[in-house]
């Protein structure tokens, strides 16, 4: 068996021109939907990321602001900026990129965001909402993970079993309420977990979110399974690679994402999702 490819960047692609479509339409009645992105420092990866979000949303007509600010800012500027944004009608959507430096309060930053312009679904209000199934902002890259999952004819997931390898806030848990609600079997674990591959040999979906290479090997899937790799790395040639073992799995798996080319774009199409969402609510 050879694993078949969910490949985001079709799909990525698909839908910006779906997000393009509503875009128009509220262009058509006067309202020009608008993401400001703000970079603080001069992390390398982040520069990158930003200006990839940026171009992804003028691709579509989204109106997109990129925002650099120095590594010394202090939070209360950055603060007193997200105020700023929060009280402008003109902006619809606001995302402060990750990681930010030592001296700032990630969380409280977050939180400065106000929840219906926190496109990138890290507020509290939006977990919150997430977790009791009421309208709200999905955190970007868990979003794209189920769009995948539902390309290829998986929607309802009752009686299917996912393990989510990996807890944080941003990917894991996100990722398990998501696919609690779309009714599969949850298990939640990390790269340390004992006898891991115990319980991956049980899953019809894997989601790979560690950050770790190799975290998942042939050995530890189940014939026929769905993986998911959130995982960025790079291996001993300095290339690009996930948290699985590509190789190997993709000759047990039913399906698999590659990276690059598999949760990345779907993480920044979800963004662009999120954004128009954003303007649409708010122009109702």
């Amino acid at each position: 068996m050879t694993a078949q490819l969910i490949d985001g960047n079709a799909l990525a692609q698909q839908v910006r021109g779906e997000v393009a479509g509503r875009v128009a339409a509220l262009k058509a009645r006067g309202v020009q939907p608008h993401l400001t992105v703000i970079l603080v420092g001069e992390d390398p990866a982040s520069q990158v990321y930003t200006r990839s979000k940026v171009a992804d949303s003028e691709q579509t007509g989204l109106g997109a602001t990129l925002e650099r600010y120095p590594a010394d800012m202090t939070q209360a500027d950055l603060l007193d900026r997200i105020a700023a944004l929060n009280a402008d009608p003109a902006v619809h959507g606001i995302l402060v990129q990750l990681p930010l430096p030592p001296h700032m309060d990630s969380h409280a930053v977050i939180e400065a965001i106000a929840p219906h312009k926190d496109v990138d679904g890290f507020h509290v209000a939006s977990a919150g909402a997430l977790m009791v199934g009421q309208p709200g902002f999905r955190p970007c890259t868990p979003y794209g993970c189920m769009k995948m999952l539902e390309s290829i004819g998986i929607k309802d997931l009752k009686g299917k079993h996912a393990v989510v390898i990996g807890r944080s806030n941003i990917v894991g848990k996100p990722m398990a309420m998501m696919l609690l609600a779309a009714n599969a079997t949850v298990t939640v674990c990390h790269s340390g977990t004992p006898d891991l591959g115990a319980l991956t040999r049980q899953a019809d979906i894997v989601v790979a979110a560690v950050g770790k290479r190799n975290v998942l090997t042939a050995d530890m899937v189940k014939p026929g399974a769905v993986v998911i790799d959130v995982g960025m790395n790079r291996d001993d040639a300095g290339k690009l690679c996930g948290d699985v073992d590509f190789a190997g799995v993709k000759e047990v798996a039913g399906w698999i994402t590659p990276v690059p080319g598999g949760v990345g774009p779907m993480t920044r199409a979800m963004l662009l999702v999120n954004t128009i969402e954003a303007a649409e609510r708010t122009s109702r």
